[in-house]
Formats: structure tokens, sequence, C-alpha cells
């Protein structure tokens, strides 16, 4: 039976990538890197300076284990680590993420001169009076009015969402993207929910809030803002 190996070296044109197995003991893995590096002539022939990236899949590495990698790659004169990718994150950014990405409600009424700023998305049970002004690093809801100002993806998230029951807001703004409101709404509005959204051509488009379920279909999946 043939033996899995643990470390595969690939060559790229703009360096190589070492793709490390993360089922085997970390022992082992590092042993198999320094031989593999130790006994490839590709590296004793090359002169110019070789950038590496690291892939150790879904293994979690310490930072003395990373370090302790870099190290064993290093001691090739010509071999630079770029980065080392894992797809497993620290309990610290799990927990940093779940404050991002959680619907946030708050039942009151933002009135003249009043913000209200949450991180993830947030979910307002009440009014946002004319001068109010309600900010989420995620999607808002405004179950209610929208007379002030709503600014969703404040931290950057061009895929945000506004949605409210009245949508009469002073200014909508997405990301970086800002919207100010009609001077004059006709007499006949319609009273049904409404949503905003950057659209195709990096605007705020203002639609009726069906046209969620095609342009932010992520939104039926329960993601959070982030």
């Amino acid at each position: 039976m043939k033996k899995t190996q643990n470390v595969i070296i690939k060559g790229t044109k703009d360096g190589l990538t070492l793709h490390l197995d993360d089922i085997c003991s970390y022992d082992d893995l590092k042993q198999e890197v320094e031989r593999k590096l130790s006994s490839s002539t590709l590296f004793q022939e090359e002169q110019q300076l070789l950038s590496v990236k690291v892939k150790v899949g879904n293994r979690f590495l310490t930072n003395e284990q990373e370090e302790e990698l870099k190290d064993l790659i290093r001691q090739k004169r010509n071999l630079i680590v770029e980065d080392i990718e894992t797809n497993v994150i620290s309990r610290k950014e799990a927990e940093k993420r779940c404050r991002e990405t959680e619907i946030v409600p708050v039942a009151k009424v933002i009135r003249s001169g009043q913000v209200l700023e949450i991180a993830g998305d947030l979910l307002l049970i009440g009014d946002v009076n004319p001068g109010g002004t309600v900010r989420a690093t995620g999607n808002i809801f405004v179950m209610g009015y929208l007379r002030g100002i709503a600014h969703a993806g404040s931290a950057g998230n061009a895929e945000a969402v506004i949605a409210a029951s009245v949508m009469k807001p002073s200014q909508l703004r997405i990301s970086n993207c800002i919207n100010r409101a009609p001077d004059e709404m006709p007499e006949n509005e319609s009273r049904s929910m409404e949503c905003a959204y950057i659209s195709e051509s990096q605007q705020i488009a203002v639609d009726r809030l069906q046209v969620l379920m095609k342009k932010r279909p992520n939104l039926t999946r329960f993601e959070g803002g982030l």
C-alpha cells in the first residue's frame, strides 16, 4: 500500500506552495517538511528568492508552531515564507465574528439627535424620527417608519441592505455609498415594506422588499451581517 504524503510541494508562477496534511501528527508533519526541503535539489539550484505559501487545511496551529514551521522553511537561503493559510480560526476570532454577525433586536424610538450604533444586524422595532440615526456593520431592518438616517454595512460591507415598513429616510448609506431621499414624496406612496441595496451600477436602489430574495439570496439562509 502506497504511503500517503503529508507534504506536497507545488511550483507556481509566483513561487512555491506547500500543502500540508491536516490529519497526521504535528511532529510527523514537521519531520517530513524538514526532510523534503533538505533533500530537494530545486532549492539548492535556484539562486533567486522564492516566495512560499503554506496551506495547512483544517489544522489549527499555535503561534509557536507557526513560527517553528517558518524557521524550518527559512533555513533554505532562497525561501521566504509569504503566508500560512488555515481554514481554522481561533476562539477569539470566532467570538468576534459571532458578535459581528448576530441580529441585535432593539425596541425603541430613535429621536432627533440620537444615534443607535451596533455591530451586526440591527432589528429595530420602532421608528427612526427625522434627525435620528441608526448605524450597523451589517443589515438594518426597521419595523416602523424610517424618516432619519440609516447607515448599513458601516464597516465596509457593500452587500448589506436596509429595509423598513415605511421608507421615508432623509439619507441612506450602505458602505461608502450615499443616497438622499427625494425632496417630495408622491401622495399615493405605497405603504408596503421597501428595501435599499447597492445595485450593479454601484448606486443605492430602493425597491419592494420581495426583490431581496434575488438580489441578496444569503439573507434567506439566516446569515449575519459580515
